[in-house]
C-alpha cells in the first residue's frame, strides 16, 4: 500500500488506476453500420444530457450533433466506415436541455468476430481538453527551457525525467541519469541525506524546501581535469535542493518531483558581502583603536591587536631601527635590515609566538628575508601557501622556521608602513588557524591597516624624538648637588610627565650662599616642550646669578619677574627660601607656587601659611618676604603641582594626603621622596614633578 492507500504491482501486473481519464471524463458510444446508437457510456449521460434509455436505438446524428451540422457529421462518418480511417475534430452539439457544448469528437472503426462493422466514439468537453493541453505544454516548456534543475523520481527514487538544466548542473546527460538513484549519480554530494529526506516527503507529503547541500558533482570533476594543476581543486559546489510529493487526481502517490539551484555564486557572494562588512568594521575599529596616544610602542601594540584574529593568527611590527632614531635610511638589494621588533600577538599559536622576535630587540635580517624584501621595496610580499623553502625566509632562524612549521604557518603577508614617503618598517602577518590563504582583499586590508598605522607610528616616534631632546635637555639644566650642603642635608627628584605628554618645565635648584647660607628654589614653567624645557633653563641660571647677590627673596623674585616678562609669553611658578644655619631660621617669598610644608618633631605636619604673589612674567606685582624657623631635625619640603594635582581628587584633599605622609620626621630623606612620589604621583598625570626635601642640621 502507498502513501495515499492504492495498489501496486511488481513488473508485469496491474497497477493503480490513472485519474487523468476522470478528468477528461471520456464519453464512449459505439454506432452500429447504420449510425445508430448501440452503445451510450455514463460519460456520455453527463456529456449530452440524455440517459442511455433516450439515446440507445436513435440515429446518433439527431443526439449528439447540432442539426446544422448533420450533413457534415454524416458524411464523415460514412468515410470513417466505408475507409476505415479514424476522424477526430470539434463540433457544437445541442444537449438535452438545449444549451450548447463544444465538444472533441475521436472516431474510429470496429470490427466484430462476425465481421458486423460498428463505429467508436469517444467526446470530451473541449474546454477541458484544451485545458489540459495548455496546461501539459506549459508545464513541457516550463520544465525544458527552466534555469532550474528538475527531476521527477519515482517511488523508488529513481530518475524518470530530469529537465536540460539539471544536466549541465550535475554534469550528466538525462539518459544517464534514468534509472538511478541520487546516490549513483551524484556519489559525491551528500546522497544519504538527500535519499532519506525524499523518502520523508514520500512517506509524509511534508515537502523539503531549499534544503543546502555541498560537495562535488561530475560538472566538478570535469572543470578540475581541466585546471591548471598549480591552482589545485576548485571549490565545493553549493546546492538548494527542494523535494515535493507528486500525486494523481485520485491522490495515488506517483514519486517526488526535485528542483535544484546552484547557489554557489550567491552564497560566496553573501560571504564576500560580510567579509566586505566586516573589512570595514575592522577600518572602522582600527581607526578608533590605533594611535589613541603618542607612545610608539603603545601604538605598535594597538595595530597587531587590531589584526589579530580579524585578519591574521600572528601579527607582528617591525620597524627600522635607523627610523626609530629618526634617521631616514635605504637598503640596497644585498644590505641587510636592522630591524626593532615592537609588537607580537599570536591567537592560540605559541609556537609561532616563540618563532618571533621579543619586542625591543633589534635584529639583523639578511636580504634574503622577505621582511626585508618588503620594506626594501616598499611592496606587499604575500605567500598564499607556504612551504617548507618559504619557511626558511620568513623565520629568523631554522629553529624558528620548525616552530611555524610546527604551529601550522600556511599563509604569510607582509605589508610596508609607510607614512609621508618613508617605509618605517612592515606588518608582519601569518595564518594558522584559519585555513585560508590570504588572497587579494586581504592584502588591500593589511595595507589600508597599515597606511593607517603607518601615520600615527610615524607621529609616536617623532614625537617620542622630540619628548628625548627635551628630556635629554631638561636633564642637563637640572643640578647634581651633594646630600650635605651648608646647615642642610638635601634630596630630591625629578619625574618627567607620563610617556604620552611633553616634558614640563619643572626645576629645583639647590645653591650654596656666604656663611653657610643655602638658597633652595622650585619653579614651574608653564607650558611644555623644548621652549618650556628652555626657558626654565635661563630662569634657573638667572636665579642662581641673582642668589650670588645676597638678595633678599622678594627683592630677588622681582628681578627674575621682569626677566620672565621678556621672555615670549611664558609665565613661571617659583619658591625661593634662603637658610641661614646661625639663627636656625629661612626667609621665604612665594611668587604664585603651592606652599611649602614644615615637619617638626612633636608637631604635626603643616602647610605654611605665605603670601602667595603673582606668578613671574604677570608683572606689576609686588613680592613679600616671611620668616620661618627651621631648627635642627626640622624638614621643609618644596614640591610641584604636578606632585598633588589629579584630575579626581580636589586640591585640598591631596594636600591633606601629602601632611599625612610626612608623619615622621627622622625618616631618611632619600626613602621619604621615594615615598612622596610613589604614593602621590600617579604615571599618567599629564605633568611633570619636582621634588626638593631639606633637614636643618644641627651644628
Amino acid at each position: 500500500m502507498s502513501a495515499a492507500g492504492s495498489t501496486t504491482a511488481g513488473a508485469g501486473g496491474p497497477t493503480g488506476p490513472s485519474g487523468l481519464l476522470d478528468v477528461l471524463n471520456v464519453a464512449s458510444v459505439v454506432l452500429d453500420a447504420e449510425g445508430r446508437i448501440v452503445l451510450w457510456s455514463p460519460q456520455a449521460e453527463e456529456l449530452f444530457g440524455y440517459s442511455a434509455a433516450e439515446a440507445l436505438g436513435r440515429y446518433a446524428a439527431h443526439v449528439m450533433v447540432h442539426e446544422e451540422h448533420v450533413e457534415l457529421v454524416v458524411k464523415l462518418f460514412s468515410d470513417v466506415m466505408a475507409t476505415g480511417r479514424s476522424w477526430e475534430g470539434a463540433f457544437p452539439v445541442r444537449r438535452k436541455d438545449g444549451s450548447t457544448r463544444l465538444v472533441e469528437f475521436r472516431n474510429m472503426r470496429l470490427v466484430d468476430d462476425r465481421g458486423d462493422v460498428y463505429a467508436l466514439g469517444l467526446a470530451a468537453d473541449h474546454s477541458t481538453v484544451r485545458r489540459l493541453e495548455r496546461d501539459v505544454a506549459l508545464s513541457a516548456r516550463m520544465v525544458a527551457q527552466s534555469p532550474i534543475g528538475l527531476a521527477v523520481l519515482d517511488t523508488g527514487l529513481r530518475y524518470v525525467s530530469v529537465n536540460p538544466a539539471l544536466e549541465r548542473v550535475d554534469g550528466v546527460p538525462a539518459g544517464e541519469h534514468l534509472g538511478r538513484t541520487i546516490r549513483d549519480v551524484l556519489p559525491l554530494l551528500d546522497a544519504d541525506a538527500l535519499e532519506e529526506a525524499a523518502r520523508e516527503v514520500l512517506r509524509t507529503g511534508v515537502p523539503v524546501i531549499d534544503r543546502p547541500t555541498t560537495g562535488r558533482t561530475p560538472a566538478d570533476l570535469a572543470l578540475d581535469a581541466n585546471r591548471d594543476p598549480g591552482q589545485g581543486q576548485g571549490q565545493d559546489r553549493i546546492l538548494s535542493v527542494s523535494l515535493y510529493r507528486l500525486e494523481d487526481a485520485r491522490g495515488t502517490v506517483l514519486g517526488v518531483a526535485l528542483s535544484v539551484v546552484d547557489v554557489t555564486d550567491r552564497h560566496r557572494a553573501g560571504v564576500e558581502a560580510e567579509a566586505a562588512r566586516r573589512r570595514l568594521a575592522l577600518i572602522a575599529d582600527a581607526s578608533a583603536r590605533i594611535g589613541t596616544t603618542l607612545d610608539l610602542e603603545r601604538t605598535a601594540d594597538e595595530l597587531a591587536d587590531v589584526a589579530v584574529p580579524e585578519l591574521a593568527d600572528v601579527a607582528a611590527v617591525d620597524l627600522l631601527d635607523a627610523v626609530v632614531a629618526g634617521r631616514r635610511t635605504s637598503l640596497g638589494p644585498s644590505e641587510p635590515a636592522v630591524i626593532r621588533a615592537l609588537a607580537v600577538r599570536a591567537a592560540d599559536a605559541p609556537d609561532a609566538l616563540s618563532a618571533a622576535d621579543p619586542p625591543g630587540r633589534t635584529a639583523r635580517y639578511s636580504p634574503e628575508r622577505l621582511v626585508t624584501e618588503c620594506v626594501r621595496t616598499g611592496r606587499p610580499v604575500i605567500v598564499a601557501r607556504v612551504g617548507d623553502e618559504d619557511l626558511a625566509r620568513i623565520a629568523r632562524s631554522p629553529e624558528a622556521a620548525g616552530l611555524l612549521a610546527r604551529a601550522g604557518v600556511h599563509s604569510y603577508l607582509a605589508v610596508p608602513l609607510i607614512a609621508r614617503g618613508e617605509v618605517l618598517g612592515a606588518l608582519d602577518l601569518k595564518r594558522t588557524g584559519n585555513p585560508l590563504p590570504f588572497g587579494r582583499d586581504d592584502v588591500l586590508l593589511a595595507r589600508e591597516l597599515a597606511a593607517r598605522a603607518a601615520v600615527q607610528i610615524d607621529n609616536a616616534r617623532w614625537y617620542q624624538n622630540a619628548r628625548g631632546t627635551a628630556l635629554t635637555l631638561q636633564r642637563s639644566l637640572l643640578p647634581s648637588h651633594p646630600p650635605v650642603t651648608g646647615g642642610l642635608e638635601v634630596a630630591s627628584r625629578y619625574q618627567p610627565a607620563g610617556a604620552t605628554t611633553e616634558v614640563g618645565g619643572d626645576w629645583f635648584d639647590v645653591i650654596p650662599l656666604a656663611d653657610d647660607k643655602t638658597a633652595l628654589v622650585v619653579g614651574d614653567v608653564m607650558g611644555s616642550g623644548i621652549d618650556a624645557a628652555a626657558t626654565m633653563g635661563r630662569l634657573r641660571t638667572a636665579t642662581a646669578t641673582l642668589a650670588a647677590l645676597d638678595l633678599d627673596p622678594a627683592v630677588l623674585l622681582e628681578h627674575l619677574d621682569r626677566i620672565t616678562s621678556g621672555l615670549d609669553h611664558f609665565i613661571a611658578t617659583c619658591l625661593y627660601v634662603v637658610h641661614d644655619p646661625c639663627p636656625g631660621r629661612c626667609r621665604i617669598a612665594n611668587a604664585g607656587h603651592l606652599p611649602p610644608a614644615r615637619v617638626r618633631a612633636g608637631h604635626p605636619p603643616e602647610l605654611l601659611d605665605l603670601p602667595t604673589g603673582a606668578p613671574l612674567g604677570v608683572g606689576g606685582v609686588a613680592f613679600s618676604s616671611t620668616d620661618v624657623g627651621l631648627g635642627p631635625g626640622d624638614q621643609l619640603v618644596l614640591y610641584t603641582d604636578g606632585l598633588v594635582e589629579t584630575r579626581s581628587h580636589s586640591l585640598d584633599e591631596r594636600l591633606d594626603l601629602l601632611l599625612t605622609l610626612l608623619d615622621d620626621p627622622a625618616r631618611p630623606l632619600e626613602e621619604l621622596c621615594d615615598l612622596l612620589l610613589r604614593a602621590l604621583h600617579h604615571p599618567d598625570n599629564h605633568d611633570d614633578v619636582a621634588l626638593l626635601v631639606a633637614r636643618a642640621r644641627a651644628r
